[in-house]
């Protein structure tokens, strides 16, 4: 017969100072508790960006008047006094921690208890416990410290289930996390910067809630994972792999509190273009708007960084419609109609270039095009779309197969074999440009034209000339080759 959980909630201090569980549902406390984590616990992985993160949280829901923060669920199995923690331990550990680290004569019996000797916990206890005690000295007055203390003890409160059935909670476990929605990065994000709303008036946070939620949220995830994360990391030179919870710090970006020269600037920036964008400047004086954000530049966040998302969102999406009637910037480009065939969206290759191709365009667009751009703007504007295209699929022109590890080296000019062409970082070269003017002279002298030998892939069948008249009879051209020809990008040389 299933044994009945046990729901109850606790706070940090009663439970890690006072072995005891704070209420349960009929309001009574739990005593005498043996917090123990058992031997098939697995290690200790959190690291020092895990517990700084945790410990950034608690001190902006402290900052923010949070009467209870609660930091998770913590699932034990009891044997008589013993509460084994089959759900929980990493927070636990933690929290242990950072109490000892606040008041290093704290009596802790939790962290008296011996574990497995395995290299995470050997590594990562005493090297956590370090980094939270190097934080926490950094209070240069000795009642902010103290303050700290009694939020974690008094404020900070887990959610708790407890059952004596070892199976069943193990299967509470897994039903938690089975049926758990996984929160995205960009959920996360969303639920963050609503913190760093709390200055804000209810209607307008739920116009800002609604306006996000209203976007395509699959569309949302890609344009964060795909291509404002990965801009972000190659204009800096590094390589992108994929966002994730652990490295979303990248877009929590500068809080009201900071008030660092570099972080005054940028809010005064923000503050400046948003304010004249608000006002009747740009419809008396005919300027155009200001634009608030850069790809490159720091995000404000709380509200800010919603208008960010909802700015690139709409960008992205007019960057990647290449229709006449539509937008902006895209509008009939014969590249990108033969690009937009079908063939060319299947497989990783194809889809990896596209996103080289469309990521090196929305960094131009948002570096150097106005809102309404000019004829003069989008002449430009074509010809960067020609050195990208070039750029992008001379990649897959030279490759049988390409995938990140090939692609993550050509985009950083980290290939090894002298005899691949275009390697290099156009991401980097467009945030060091001051204009386009130079940065389309930077790129004539850099993309240079693919001799036939080097085609590795869509190999070509006869005269390469074929491909000139190879299309649907709409102008739609099937081989992206053609366009290399075109332009003159494509040697007729046969041997190396």
């Amino acid at each position: 017969m299933s044994q009945v959980l046990t729901l109850a909630i606790t706070k940090i201090g009663d439970l890690l100072l006072r072995d005891k569980i704070t209420q349960d549902i009929n309001d009574n406390a739990i005593s005498d508790i043996d917090l123990t984590i058992p031997e098939y616990q697995r290690p200790y992985k959190w690291t020092a960006k895990n517990v700084i993160q945790l410990l950034d949280d608690i001190i902006a829901a402290k900052n923010d008047n949070k009467e209870k923060y609660r930091v998770g669920t913590l699932i034990l199995h009891q044997e008589g006094s013993i509460y084994n923690i089959v759900d929980g331990q990493q927070r636990t550990i933690t929290f242990s921690l950072l109490l000892k680290a606040l008041d290093y004569n704290l009596d802790i019996r939790f962290l008296a208890q011996s574990v497995t000797a395995n290299p995470f916990n050997v590594r990562n206890i005493p090297a956590n416990f370090s980094t939270l005690e190097r934080r926490v000295k950094n209070f240069s007055d000795e009642k902010d410290r103290q303050s700290l203390l009694d939020y974690v003890k008094g404020h900070c409160e887990l959610i708790v289930v407890i059952t004596e059935d070892i199976s069943e909670a193990f299967q509470f476990f897994d039903s938690q996390n089975a049926r758990g929605k996984k929160l995205y990065p960009h959920d996360l994000l969303k639920a963050y910067h609503l913190r760093e709303m709390n200055d804000v008036d209810i209607t307008e946070t739920e116009k800002t809630v609604k306006g996000w939620e209203d976007l395509d949220q699959e569309a949302l995830s890609s344009l964060f994972n795909n291509y404002l994360y990965r801009v972000r990391e190659w204009t800096k030179g590094n390589k992108a792999y994929e966002l994730t919870e652990h490295n979303i710090s990248k877009f929590k970006g500068i809080t009201r509190l900071d008030n660092f020269p570099f972080a005054q600037f940028y809010k005064g920036a923000f503050a400046y273009s948003d304010m004249v964008n608000h006002s009747a400047m740009p419809f008396v004086s005919g300027i155009r708007n200001l634009k608030s954000f850069q790809l490159d530049a720091p995000i404000i966040a709380g509200k800010p960084f919603f208008d960010y998302a909802k700015h690139y969102f709409e960008i992205l999406k007019d960057v990647q419609t290449n229709d006449r009637y539509e937008g902006f910037y895209m509008n009939d480009n014969p590249i990108v109609k033969t690009l937009d065939l079908r063939k060319y969206r299947n497989g990783v290759g194809n889809r990896i270039v596209r996103l080289m191709f469309d990521a090196a365009v929305l960094l131009y667009v948002d570096r150097f095009c106005p809102e309404r751009p000019t004829r003069a703007d989008l002449e430009m504007l074509e010809q960067f779309l020609r050195f990208a295209f070039i750029w992008a699929y001379s990649l897959r022109a030279q490759y049988y197969n390409v995938g990140w590890l090939s692609a993550q080296n050509y985009i950083l000019g980290a290939i090894k074999d002298e005899n691949v062409l275009n390697s290099f970082n156009i991401y980097k070269m467009i945030t060091e440009s001051d204009s386009p003017v130079s940065l389309l002279s930077t790129l004539s002298d850099d993309v240079n034209p693919l001799p036939n030998y080097a085609i590795a892939a869509n190999a070509i069948k006869g005269d390469i000339n074929e491909y000139v008249a190879d299309d649907d009879n709409k102008g739609v051209f099937q081989n992206y080759l053609h366009w290399f020809i075109v332009h003159g990008f494509m040697e007729g040389n046969d041997e190396k």
